[in-house]
């Protein structure tokens, strides 16, 4: 998977779309700094202990550097930013039966306008799986040669045993 590079200048108004999301009892906010354990859970269980991993990180800023969707008083996604380095998005993403509403899009946005209240002008998304999803939301395209980009030399991850 390659990185993308993203202009953080012209990014799209989400704001009529959080709105709505919000009138369906879905929120897009800030992770708050007392929903570590909450949030990792959630990531570990739908997308990967790496992922997992990288997310821990937003909570050594102040404010944590990750949004959340919540519906039901649960987290349904998440878009965290300056975790993997400086400047980058991600990792991120929605439990499977909430996709196709608009919360991807509104979660990335609301992460790179953060990175663009930092001081940013273009930031990298790391690893982008999805890159027609990006391009086509945000203007971002795919930076030649940038496998395996950040994510070299990968540690082995032992299997759980039992003690």
């Amino acid at each position: 998977m390659s990185d993308m590079l993203v202009s953080l200048m012209n990014l799209p108004d989400v704001s009529e779309e959080v709105r709505r999301l919000k009138e369906s009892g879905i929120t897009i906010r800030k992770v708050h700094t007392w929903e570590p354990s909450l949030l990792r859970s959630f990531v570990e269980n739908q997308f990967s202990e790496a992922w997992a991993d990288e997310v821990d990180m937003a909570f050594s800023s102040r404010p944590p550097t990750c949004y959340v969707a919540t519906h039901d008083k649960k987290i349904i996604g998440f878009a965290a930013y300056e975790c993997t380095s400086r400047d980058y998005f991600g990792p991120t993403g929605v439990d499977l039966k909430y996709r196709g509403k608009g919360i991807g899009t509104a979660l990335l946005v609301c992460a790179l306008r953060s990175l663009r209240e930092m001081g940013y002008v273009y930031a990298v998304i790391g690893g982008a799986g999805p890159t027609e999803f990006y391009e086509n939301q945000v203007g971002a395209f795919v930076i030649p040669n940038s496998v395996p980009g950040v994510y070299t030399d990968p540690l082995d991850r032992l299997p759980e045993t039992s003690s």
